[in-house]
């Protein structure tokens, strides 16, 4: 029975790291009319703020600006709303406890020689850590300087990958994710 649970726990690990993405949620100020804003530009004091590195913030900032551009916004130097984003990172630390090997009960089953009971197997622990990042991304009404709405992504970030490519698409990937919600009201593709 022991076993059965075992070979259990492992698909039902699998199938959920398999199906791991990025979680997106949004929020909004619903007295807004989202069809006045045709042009932004980034805030630089909130984006200032962001506890990353330029290189990262760098492809954060050039991953919006194409998702707004292909929604038919324009960069302007005066702008109706304004674009900040803020970060942040939690370690999680999950440790598994497994037995592995054979186990068996006299009192059950077909092989009544095991009269008593026996029990056996080899522990085994294992500690992962994983990160979840999770990206804001604001939108600023440039006249009265107000949040009017508010893309929240979260999901498991590689701190390890080193090669920029695999950074920029996974970027690409997460703030397309959090954009798709914009604007408000519109069906989700």
């Amino acid at each position: 029975m022991r076993v059965i649970k075992y070979i259990l726990g492992i698909v039902l690990a699998i199938s959920v790291v398999s199906c791991a993405s990025i979680q997106v949620s949004e929020d909004y100020d619903t007295s807004v009319n989202f069809t006045n804003y045709k042009t932004f530009a980034f805030d630089k004091k909130g984006i200032d703020k962001a506890k990353i590195s330029d290189l990262d913030k760098r492809r954060i900032l050039h991953a919006i600006e194409d998702n707004l551009i292909a929604k038919g916004m324009t960069k302007s130097e005066n702008p109706d709303m304004l674009v900040s984003i803020f970060t942040k990172a939690r370690k999680d630390v999950n440790v598994y406890q497994n037995n592995f090997g054979w186990y068996g009960y006299g009192y059950y089953g077909w092989y009544p020689w095991y009269y008593g009971g026996f029990y056996g197997g080899w522990p085994s622990t294992q500690v992962t850590e994983s990160t979840t990042g999770t990206l804001f991304i604001d939108f600023i009404d440039a006249e009265k300087y107000r949040l009017i709405w508010q893309g929240v992504g979260q999901g498991a970030i590689s701190e390890t990958t080193s090669n920029p490519e695999k950074k920029t698409q996974q970027i690409n990937e997460f703030v397309a994710e959090i954009l798709k919600q914009y604007p408000p009201g519109q069906s989700k593709k």
